[in-house]
């Protein structure tokens, strides 16, 4: 328990006094330590919550002068002076005008006398003081111990229940999206609106700081959990005293511990859910119904669903290092695409995430629903790496989606951002790029769906005709030796495979320079360098 002026004044072998009434809010002030000084300005020299004790060598007898001297002691934060009375010592009462200003300045007066020296009252604050240390301490340890047990039970509950029965602290553990795993409330409730500031401003950091707030009087803290990467978020309501505060780490320590083992406990649903999209990929020409029943048997219950591709990092080269360096290349470059498939395994419900290898390197594929807000789950477990985010279509056509998205990659490492199919600005940023790669990345994004089809060269070459005349149809009828009906009905198909509208300008001009850089002619030019026709539908 802290020290206060009250325990002081029942100790009998220090024999203190006050001088006047001393109102019990006053007696109650906690004493951090004790100190002598005869400065006459001694405020300089304090730092809150001394016992400041004196002779009154150099104090001075005029009432505004010891007004001055017991303004400026309390001003420095002494929580109490003391004014040692004696045979030899300049007082053997405390004087009135020191009284006076005292009990003016609402700062307690306490007289020692002759047979107690300074140093027992000094000894007395200070062994107070350890004999709180050990009290903190020993609280400290046994909480500490009735979390470990806690630990050793099945989830994190138990572990949240018992700190705040041992310390009146609130706490709450949330995964790294802000959503709830654990509390130890009775019952959910809504976390409080300040929360969420600080949940993504630590989310935002990983697993390098915490942070603290203090609003309408609620003291709120947050913590990451996480060993190597962030797995979850510790959030704290309440104001921990000095022995909850010291256990603060060893609680961080188990919930990670915890969430670590989660995290490898699931590792054969991952699997599972990875060979799950690999055999729904592997079909040709899956049933809308398999489709369907394959998602849902993972949880994701989405009509629509989108395909994402993210890569997750560079093929080692080679050529320019050996090949037991290339191989452990490979293994980080591995490790680390396994770590970003399974952050994203936990935020994408469902879960339909898997790792391929590819050119030029490892890439994470995944299935999600058309409702997700993946750019939000993409800045936070895959930032800075490229991605490419494939159109919402149904569950049977899921390749189809993910062809694009891996089209878009090459758009997405030179944007710096997420690329996403149907973005009226990708082809406007193309133009300004003008680089090869890219420009074919993006063609395929675009006419992914019609290679995949039957026939799909005869599409996109009368798709490529139907523009280039500027959406004639009997123009296009005569250039390909077809019936303008047998035009309609290729376009009709090939509009419903891609998911565009050739009435729309924005999908016209995409299409436009998607099958113009098929045809091998930069953006602005017709074969053989010749000017070519102006974009249509502008």
């Amino acid at each position: 328990m802290p020290l206060h002026i009250s325990d002081l004044l029942a100790r009998p072998d220090l024999r203190l006094s006050v001088t006047y009434d001393v109102p019990p809010e006053l007696l109650a002030r906690t004493i951090e330590a004790a100190t002598v000084s005869d400065l006459p300005t001694p405020g300089k020299w304090l730092q809150g919550g001394e016992l400041l004790m004196t002779i009154g060598l150099l104090l001075p007898m005029e009432p505004a002068a010891c007004r001055a001297y017991v303004r400026d002691a309390a001003e420095g934060g002494a929580a109490c002076l003391a004014l040692g009375l004696g045979q030899g010592l300049p007082y053997q009462e405390a004087p009135e005008a020191l009284v006076a200003a005292a009990e003016e300045a609402g700062l307690p007066l306490l007289t020692v006398p002759d047979e107690v020296p300074f140093i027992a009252v000094t000894k007395a604050v200070f062994d107070a003081r350890a004999d709180e240390q050990r009290a903190l301490l020993h609280r400290a340890f046994a909480t500490q111990r009735r979390l470990t047990a806690a630990a050793a039970g099945d989830g994190l509950r138990p572990m949240l229940t018992e700190w705040t029965a041992a310390t009146g602290v609130g706490a709450t553990v949330l995964d790294p999206l802000g959503r709830l795993l654990a509390t130890s409330e009775h019952g959910q409730r809504a976390l409080p609106a300040q929360a969420h500031d600080l949940l993504e401003r630590v989310a935002a950091r990983g697993l390098r700081g915490s942070a603290s707030s203090t609003a309408a009087g609620q003291q709120l803290e947050v913590q990451p959990l996480g060993a190597r990467r962030l797995r979850g978020l510790l959030l704290l309501t309440g104001r921990p005293d000095d022995a909850a505060r010291s256990v603060v780490p060893g609680l961080v320590s188990l919930l990670s511990l915890e969430l670590e083992r989660r995290h490898l406990r699931d590792e054969p649903e991952r699997r599972r859910r990875s060979a799950l999209l690999s055999e729904l990929l592997a079909e040709e020409d899956p049933t809308a119904d398999r489709a369907r029943d394959m998602l849902r048997s993972a949880g994701l219950t989405a009509e629509r669903v989108r395909g994402i591709v993210v890569e997750a990092g560079s093929a080692p080269d080679r050529t320019a290092a050996g090949t037991a360096e290339s191989g452990a290349a490979d293994g980080a470059l591995d490790g680390a695409a396994q770590e970003v498939a399974a952050d994203l395994a936990l935020a994408v419900p469902g879960g339909l995430v898997r790792v391929v290898g590819g050119a030029p390197g490892v890439v994470i594929e995944a299935v999600v629903g058309e409702e997700l807000a993946i750019r939000e789950v993409l800045a936070r477990f895959a930032p800075h790496c490229p991605a490419g985010i494939g159109p919402a279509t149904a569950p049977e056509a899921v390749r189809v989606s993910l062809r694009q998205a891996a089209g878009l990659l090459a758009v997405s490492r030179s944007s710096g951002a997420p690329a996403q199919a149907r973005q009226s600005q990708a082809s406007r940023l193309l133009l300004d790029l003008g680089d090869r790669r890219t420009l074919h990345g993006y063609a395929d994004a675009v006419l992914g769906p019609l290679d995949l089809a039957d026939h799909g060269e005869e599409l996109i070459a009368t798709l490529a005709a139907w523009l280039e005349t500027g959406g004639a149809w009997d123009a296009t009828s005569r250039r390909l030796g077809v019936h303008r009906h047998t035009v309609r009905n290729r376009l009709d198909k090939a509009m419903d495979l891609t998911g565009r509208r050739l009435d729309d300008p924005d999908d016209r001009f995409d299409l436009w320079l998607a099958t113009r850089i098929r045809r091998g002619g930069a953006p602005g030019t017709g074969p053989g360098g010749r000017p070519g026709p102006p974009p249509p539908g502008r």
